[in-house]
């Protein structure tokens, strides 16, 4: 879908089948990626019960927790600790690579034809602080500012989603069988099954309330996971028919994206150098689905930016 574009997604990065022209790197690269998040979600696994008394572990949780943009907005030590775990692995494997990290940020300046890697140590935090079982290590190989291998681990799940650019998109499940991905053939908006997820800051909070309730009555229903890394992995399995989400940051994306669009679904990311303060939706929408679905959030208005001001 090109020809008709809204102006809200004329400026986003676009993800999608043929899209991403296939990298010499990126076999290699994913398979860094998948190395070192697959060890990054085992300690994420081992910490959890150690931070929160899951299993009869010492149970700290009472100084394991911050508050980021919000008081709602939380941080663990596990969060920052898989992080600079991460960031270790990569530096003892790609010394020369550069990281941006959701904890511990990274560097304005990358050169070009430099391999960045795009991390979230734990993204679905509030759902790992109260052990809903749907969070995740997401870890994306980006030159130039686009993604050409990514890999995200839902940790409890023990799946491992794995693309690279122009190759595919693949899970490999618990039993250890790997298996390609592909989003749904839903063509219907009205039998559409939507993921979104919400902000922590309340005025954007409000008008994303807004939005949905005027596309509820127009899908078959919405889901709410709590984790965008695992919502696009999820399109790309066609366990859901789209995700829309405002003011995700590139952590958020970088991986999940690539992921969703190898398995054919079309993806506009606003890109890594959007910040997430400006409110720009993420989209990631089966095939079949993707001008209908767009022309129905652009009628709600879902597709409009909804920045912090």
């Amino acid at each position: 879908m090109t020809a008709d574009l809204p102006p809200a997604l004329s400026a986003h990065d676009s993800y999608g089948p043929g899209a991403a022209a296939p990298h010499p790197d990126a076999p290699a690269l994913a398979a860094v990626a998948i190395e070192v998040a697959e060890a990054a979600a085992q300690q994420v696994r081992r910490r959890r019960a150690e931070v929160f008394g899951i299993g009869g572990g010492p149970a700290d949780a009472a100084t394991a927790v911050q508050s980021k943009s919000t008081p709602t907005d939380p941080v663990t030590v596990v969060d920052t600790e898989c992080e600079a775990a991460i960031r270790a692995h990569l530096a003892r494997l790609r010394p020369d690579d550069t990281v941006l990290g959701e904890e511990l940020g990274g560097s304005d300046a990358v050169p070009d034809g430099a391999v960045q890697w795009v991390v979230d140590p734990i993204d679905g935090t509030v759902n790992f602080m109260y052990g809903v079982p749907a969070y995740a290590v997401s870890l994306a190989a980006q030159i130039g500012g686009r993604t050409v291998a990514g890999v995200v681990v839902d940790v409890a799940g023990r799946e491992t989603f794995t693309a690279i650019a122009g190759a595919g998109a693949t899970v490999t499940g618990r039993d250890g069988h790997r298996r390609p991905l592909g989003a749904s053939a839903q063509v219907d908006p009205a039998l559409a099954l939507v993921a979104t997820g919400f902000a922590y800051r309340t005025e954007r909070r409000v008008r994303q309330g807004a939005l949905i309730a005027e596309l509820l009555p127009q899908v078959r229903d919405i889901r709410r996971v709590g984790a965008a890394a695992l919502d696009l992995c999820m399109v790309a399995a066609g366990r859901v028919d789209a995700h829309f989400e405002h003011g995700l940051s590139p952590w958020d994306w970088a991986a999940g994206a690539l992921i969703a669009a190898e398995a054919g679904a079309q993806v506009w990311a606003p890109g890594t150098d959007s910040g997430s303060d400006a409110g720009a939706v993420t989209v990631a929408v089966a095939p079949g689905l993707a001008a209908p679905l767009i022309a129905l959030l652009d009628r709600v208005g879902a597709l409009e930016p909804i920045p912090v001001r």
